[in-house]
């Protein structure tokens, strides 16, 4: 019964949303449509707190070191999942303690990702407080003279 209904002329009126008799497609304000002429930005406030990342000196090294491997793989950019994940997998397990050290400051002393990326590729020059043994390593690493596809991490 409701499908005669549908099917029906009026059924189509009804089930149809109305529509104005003076607006067609031909006719549509097109300015309703477009992007506006300017684009508005905010100006950020004076001082956005970035979170401090906690010490932790009493740390036993191989509970540090398995912390950094899973921090290295999860990352939440694919790029330094690829980059950091193999640099560990190749590297970790031979740092001191203080290398560690160096590298934990590296990855979570940052508060943006995209800047170990740009300074492990070399785009952006790396500021002297991560300019470190661990990242000339890393930057080695991303130069990739042994040709090694990098295309998944490597397994745990």
């Amino acid at each position: 019964m409701l499908r005669q209904i549908l099917f029906t002329k009026v059924g189509r009126r009804l089930a149809l949303p109305m529509v104005a008799q003076n607006r067609s497609a031909s006719n549509l304000d097109k300015t309703e449509y477009t992007t506006p002429g300017e684009i508005v930005d905010y100006d950020d406030p004076p001082h956005l707190p970035v979170p401090e990342y906690p010490i932790r000196p009493d740390e036993p090294l191989e509970t540090r070191k398995q912390r950094l491997l899973y921090q290295s793989r999860k990352r939440g950019m694919l790029e330094n999942d690829l980059l950091l994940s193999t640099f560990v997998a190749k590297h970790l397990r031979d740092f001191n303690a203080e290398q560690t050290a160096e590298y934990d400051q590296l990855i979570n002393g940052v508060s943006n990702d995209w800047d170990i990326f740009y300074w492990a590729t070399e785009t952006k020059p790396t500021p002297p407080q991560f300019d470190t043994e661990i990242m000339r390593l890393l930057k080695e690493h991303v130069k990739n003279h042994e040709k090694v596809q990098r295309i998944r991490q490597p397994d745990l």
